[in-house]
């Protein structure tokens, strides 16, 4: 029997999910002033950061499954700032606090400063209803 290949690895969807947050930084930088379009930018942002530290834990698996304990360490502490920046964007976007918003985007821009996303790229506009999805887990925490 051979082995079974998943073409749709966890690795796959953070290198998908850190373009695509690029890509909303780079047009949210654009914006002159928050209007929708700004809120679903930072909702996107807010909840791809938070997608992409849930695909670490993933990633790790194997490695401690062979006792690469240090290299699954320092893997997750590669990764540890998403889940800080998830929260806190999160909660500036929720209160509309548009200082603490650009002041997360600058720490994701620097973060994730050395990603290419090629000028024809086909990652689309995935953050067009973001902000509608961030307000509805705020008041559903429990459905999602």
């Amino acid at each position: 029997m051979s082995r079974v290949i998943n073409p749709d690895s966890v690795g796959k969807e953070r290198k998908r999910l850190t373009r695509a947050v690029v890509l909303a930084l780079r047009e949210l930088m654009l914006q002159p002033e928050p209007n929708d379009n700004s809120k679903d930018l930072a909702a996107f942002i807010a909840i791809a950061l938070g997608e992409i530290f849930n695909t670490v834990d993933q990633s790790v698996a194997a490695w401690e499954k062979r006792g690469y304990w240090v290299k699954a360490d320092r893997f997750r502490m590669e990764w540890i700032w998403t889940q800080r920046t998830s929260e806190a964007m999160r909660e500036a976007v929720l209160t509309g606090d548009w200082a603490k918003v650009a002041e997360n985007a600058a720490i994701t821009a620097q973060k994730l400063m050395s990603t290419q996303v090629p000028v024809r790229h086909r990652l689309g506009t995935p953050w067009v209803g973001s902000w509608k999805k961030l307000a509805q887990e705020k008041r559903n925490p429990d459905e999602l």
